[in-house]
């Protein structure tokens, strides 16, 4: 039986650079689920949930055998989610409503194992980081929002923009605000022995 081959299911250009910098070889398989939240639903577990079913729909598509990482990141701010906004005005009230403020970011991080005649099976986990925001300007919120990069970030904001760098500091894990929780899935790997067989030694 050939080994499994790690599957990333996300077309997302940073979780790509995450995963490919613990020196492992994976291919791509974007997930395309529908992403509406359920009434009532709460943020981890709406997180929790379509991390699972990302790595579901990328199991319809991939090949067997496969190990297929799939995640979810919400911005939780007062209890609500911060979606990605979808206009100007909507990233406007974003970046306003975290100006100077703590909120947490949370990663649903699934691993999931795809054999040939067997049933998905996997195992998920969540992590959470406190974002502490600066006190940015008015001004240099119209900047950002004038870069367009707000409109693919959940809570309107990306901590590693050079130009902005809205984030004061975190208390957890940075990779996990950027929408990979390396430390995590570093720790699954290990579980399911896959790093110590298919990956290089990671420190």
């Amino acid at each position: 039986m050939s080994a499994p081959r790690l599957v990333l299911a996300s077309a997302s250009p940073r979780r790509r650079e995450l995963l490919a910098s613990l020196g492992v070889a994976f291919d791509i398989v974007p997930a395309n689920i529908d992403e509406t939240p359920r009434p009532g639903e709460p943020p981890l577990a709406y997180a929790q949930r379509l991390s699972a079913e990302k790595a579901a729909a990328a199991a319809r598509s991939a090949a067997p055998p496969a190990l297929i990482v799939a995640a979810d990141t919400v911005v939780i701010c007062d209890g609500a989610i911060l979606g990605k906004p979808a206009d100007p005005d909507e990233a406007r009230a974003m970046l306003r409503t975290l100006r100077g403020r703590a909120h947490t970011v949370c990663t649903a991080l699934t691993l999931a194992r795809l054999a040939s005649g067997a049933p998905l099976s996997g195992v998920s986990r969540v992590t959470c980081t406190e974002v502490h925001m600066r006190a940015y300007s008015d001004a240099e919120i119209e900047a950002y929002i004038a870069t367009g990069d707000p409109f693919d970030k959940a809570g309107g904001y990306a901590i590693q923009h050079a130009g902005f760098e809205p984030v004061a500091r975190i208390s957890g894990s940075y990779t996990n605000v950027v929408g990979l929780p390396l430390e995590t899935l570093r720790a699954l790997l290990d579980e399911t022995g896959w790093l110590a067989a298919h990956g290089p030694e990671v420190p």
